[in-house]
């Protein structure tokens, strides 16, 4: 096993500007493995670093600064993420959370996943004593112990590990150690984590893995399939567009953003499977991931302009998008005791054949056969600003 650690406050390691060859990690010249790290500089990203996997077919991105967040994958020149105005890889120092109204997470938000929590997530607002912004701390948080690892042998896994930290004195002492590995010869990339409580006494959790994804996946005529038990609008807006809540329009002017909220069918192994594929079902995205700590899909359909940022999120989670103070009387406001670990996976699946396409569609069908769908025509909360 190659392993080299990137960063480690305790060890005081930072390598810095980094390029490995197959060669270099110990590997036959001949296995497409490589590996960079790139400190970047200019504007807001200053600061920031950037982790590039080069993986047989499959490039990731991958930003220790901000959380261990996966900015972007390229597999077979088919790009997954989105196109975000915001441009650059911005570093937590230049985000103010609580500005405008508790939305100044969104001066950073342009990655494919981004991970939201883990003391709270969700629209921000007031929850009792508390102002909570939007969609919590963790994707602004720096990482620590960031580790990469290589297997010498096949199937030559790759492995990049990080822990990132959500402490403040006398509330929350979280630990999320983080978990990204990939093949040279399988179309996935999965994600681990494991979320600790340090601390002495049980404390409330939340967690959300917002996944988004655009061109050349994202068109008009481009479906989403999701094997649903229950289906309800996030606002009376979204209930407008449950009819077609699957079918993807062209990027449109003034479409705002409708959300739904999914519970979701399971799999004898405790997983849930959502697609989104392009309109001729040559290429898509799998996200696979475990119910027992994900229960529910949260999908945000934001296609409005593409300057805009047209994107759609396939978002597994602890809870929907509500103010956590919405979400304690639907049970989605879990408790992690003293002491103990949380893990949570998403497997993603990077699809850029038809074969490819038509069984994870027919995966999904055979979980859907076995449950009808029931569908909420209104919301599940009432929000005060309806």
């Amino acid at each position: 096993m190659f392993q080299l650690v990137l960063l480690s406050n305790q060890q005081h390691i930072d390598v810095a500007n980094l390029s490995l060859s197959a060669e270099l990690m110990g590997l036959p010249k001949d296995v497409p493995i490589s590996v960079q790290q790139t400190c970047l500089m200019g504007g807001k990203q200053a600061g920031s670093r950037l982790i590039t996997l080069i993986v047989g077919d499959t490039l990731v991105r991958v930003v220790p600064t901000r959380g261990m967040t996966v900015l972007d994958v390229v597999r077979k020149n088919v790009r997954f993420g989105w196109d975000s105005p915001v441009k650059e890889v911005v570093h937590p120092s230049f985000i103010n959370q609580e500005a405008s109204g508790g939305t100044g997470w969104l001066d950073g938000f342009n990655e494919m996943v981004v991970r939201c929590g883990y003391q709270w997530a969700g629209h921000p607002g007031q929850d009792g004593d508390e102002f909570l912004t939007l969609h919590g701390r963790i994707q602004n948080t720096p990482a620590d112990e960031v580790v990469l690892e290589v297997e010498q042998v096949p199937p030559y896994r790759v492995t990049l590990r990080g822990r990132v930290d959500e402490k403040r004195f006398k509330s929350t002492n979280f630990e999320l150690h983080t978990v990204l590995s990939l093949t040279p010869d399988e179309p996935y990339l999965l994600i681990e984590d494991t979320l600790v409580n340090k601390g002495s006494y049980p404390r409330e959790y939340q967690a959300m893995y917002h996944n988004n994804f655009a061109q050349p996946i994202l068109e008009k005529g481009a479906q989403l399939h999701v094997p649903v038990a229950q289906i309800s609008p996030f606002n009376n807006y979204a209930a407008g567009g449950l009819n077609d809540w699957s079918q993807m329009p062209a990027p449109t002017k003034d479409f705002d953003e409708m959300v739904f909220n999914i519970r979701p069918i399971s799999d004898e192994k405790g997983f849930s499977h959502a697609l989104l594929h392009n309109a001729e079902a040559s290429c898509g995205i799998e996200v696979s991931y475990q119910t027992e700590t994900l229960p529910v899909l949260t999908v945000w359909k934001n296609t409005d302009t593409v300057e805009q940022g047209y994107v759609v999120g396939i978002e597994p989670g602890t809870s929907f998008a509500y103010n956590r103070s919405y979400q304690r009387g639907l049970g989605l406001v879990p408790t992690i005791a003293a002491g103990e670990s949380k893990h949570f996976v998403v497997r993603f699946g990077l699809f850029t054949d038809e074969e490819q396409v038509k069984a994870s569609v027919a995966t999904i069908d055979q979980l859907q056969s076995s449950h009808a769908a029931q569908v909420l025509t209104t919301p599940i909360v009432c929000l005060d600003e309806e």
